[in-house]
């Protein structure tokens, strides 16, 4: 691990019936100019476009960019978004895993350039290597224009302990190691926020390590805005006082609760 050349990154995106969106997201990780990328698929038998749009991006990247950028597409029936995700992390075999939605790109053509960089300024064997590289985020409308950065700002050093104050970095711009990650499967219990409960056990585990997670001072990702947890919010605030109370405890879980349904009601009054 002593070049970024060595430091292989998977990008996992997760369709169904995304035919309308998935276009950009393809573009998106095809222009990428770091040469080390693993695209990973997982399609829950899309009765859409979605498919041929997956078989016209093989075609095109292994002829183009003579298969620069491994791709990998699974399509069957699944048991949910998070059942799709684990087993995008079991089809992984870069170093590092990033979840790109459907709809969603990266930032910069030399995102990955960027955070492969950041990873290659640690000498070490891969167990040695960062639990966690994140940034920031973007909040762009269905035509890819932006429209404001995310409320939640990632902090300057993370910690699992920073999740205490909501998921301060989107899930779209957390890198999580892939060993790591393996041994935290996104729980099937929840449905809305296991992508919260997920990021907590991950940074968890690099504490117990004594791994370090590293600020890539980059905008990452521009961020679809209304995804699953914005379109079920009640339901996922539920789930997420449930996540925080088993991290952190009922008093933690609850007092920031109130914090959070105060602050969206501001937000919502202030649109209006």
């Amino acid at each position: 691990m002593e070049n970024q050349s060595q430091i292989k990154i998977t990008v996992a995106t997760v369709t169904w019936n995304a035919a309308a969106v998935l276009q950009r997201t393809l573009d998106s990780v095809a222009e990428q100019d770091y040469p080390c990328v693993q695209h990973v698929v997982v399609d829950g038998c899309s009765s859409d476009q979605t498919l041929t749009l997956l078989r016209q991006y093989q075609e095109r990247e292994s002829t183009e960019l003579e298969e620069r950028h491994e791709i990998k597409v699974l399509s069957e029936s699944d048991k949910g978004l998070y059942d799709a995700m684990n087993k995008a992390i079991n089809m992984a075999d870069g170093d590092y895993i990033l979840f790109l939605n459907a709809g969603d790109k990266f930032h910069e053509r030399d995102t990955l350039s960027k955070i492969a960089d950041k990873i290659s300024n640690f000498k070490f064997q891969i167990s040695n290597l960062p639990a966690v590289i994140y940034g920031d985020t973007d909040i762009v409308d269905d035509e890819g224009r932006f429209l404001r950065k995310r409320h939640l700002r990632p902090p300057r050093q993370l910690t699992w302990q920073s999740f205490k104050d909501g998921m301060l970095v989107c899930h779209q711009a957390f890198f999580a190691r892939t060993d790591i990650a393996r041994q935290n499967l996104y729980n099937l219990r929840y449905r809305f926020s296991a992508d919260y409960d997920w990021c907590i056990r991950v940074m968890k585990q690099g504490h117990a390590l004594g791994l370090p997670m590293v600020n890539a001072d980059i905008v990452v990702a521009d961020y679809l805005d209304g995804g699953m947890t914005v379109k079920n919010h009640r339901r996922s605030l539920m789930e997420r006082l449930r996540i925080m109370a088993a991290h952190y405890g009922w008093l933690t879980a609850l007092a920031r609760h109130a914090g959070f349904v105060f602050r969206a009601l501001k937000r919502r009054i202030k649109r209006h």
